[in-house]
């Protein structure tokens, strides 16, 4: 039995939550890094986060996507929300930039910027790690988080080119592997690229994955990344999982024993 950790998961939209954590713990997850993207995902992370503790880490965040559909002052309403909560989360996120042109017609990179700026703030001042959104922005998320000082960040689901991915990694960063690692090439590349000791495992649950048999995610589907990981870097799966354990726990500061 793998001892793994999923340093990324929406478990605030997942159906039949119970079920799912149950079948994540028998197929060896020890802990879930469960990341909010709005105001309402926060409360309900946080919500699951207390039922589950040990298990389940909050993490406070406010996706780019869903800045499309905000004022100012709900943005400032979350911004507040996520500093006064600060003390309960092991991490900012799911946070950054996201220059899919459907998104910028909406939501500026100008506008993006800022508000990453601000949570970036938060958690530097806080001492919190960053779990970073970075489509299509993957050097300006990189240059604005070293700008602001960030000590610990990881670039989730990390496609972007290998430069900035030496960039990541030269600065302590760490990127994660999803069970995209499975066909995904710009994924498999950068999966392949990272060493070890700076990679995590998540599912982004409950995104689909998939191309000839589509399916959504759960945490369970960890074991599909590893085996994906396993077989890119040619190392066994025990040592994939034990050292990306050592990784997220030291990262989040996790109060577990493995």
């Amino acid at each position: 039995m793998y001892k793994i950790i999923d340093t990324h998961a929406h478990l605030d939209e997942l159906k039949n939550l119970n079920l799912m954590l149950e079948e994540a713990k028998k197929a060896g997850v020890i802990a879930i890094v469960a990341v909010g993207s709005n105001h309402q995902s926060n409360i309900r992370t946080l919500e699951i986060s207390q039922k589950r503790r040990r298990f389940v880490y909050p993490a406070l965040g406010l996706h780019p996507w869903e800045l499309a559909n905000l004022g100012t002052f709900v943005i400032d309403d979350n911004l507040q929300f996520i500093e006064q909560n600060i003390a309960s989360a092991v991490a900012i996120g799911e946070i950054g930039l996201d220059y899919d042109k459907r998104l910028l017609k909406a939501a500026s990179k100008e506008l993006q910027k800022e508000v990453l700026g601000q949570l970036l703030d938060i958690a530097r001042k806080n001492a919190k790690p960053v779990i970073i959104h970075s489509r299509y922005a993957w050097k300006d998320a990189l240059h604005l988080i070293q700008d602001c000082g960030i000590d610990k960040a990881v670039f989730h689901w990390f496609t972007g080119f290998s430069s900035v991915l030496r960039g990541i990694i030269d600065a302590g960063y760490f990127v994660s592997a999803t069970p995209a690692a499975e066909y995904h090439e710009e994924h498999r590349r950068a999966v392949k690229e990272a060493p070890l000791q700076r990679l995590f495992l998540e599912t982004d649950c409950p995104v689909t994955y998939g191309r000839a048999e589509r399916y959504e995610s759960r945490p369970a589907d960890i074991l599909r990344g590893l085996e994906a990981v396993s077989q890119l870097k040619g190392i066994d799966k025990d040592t994939i999982a034990e050292q990306t354990t050592r990784n997220a726990t030291n990262f989040f500061s996790l109060d577990i024993v493995f």
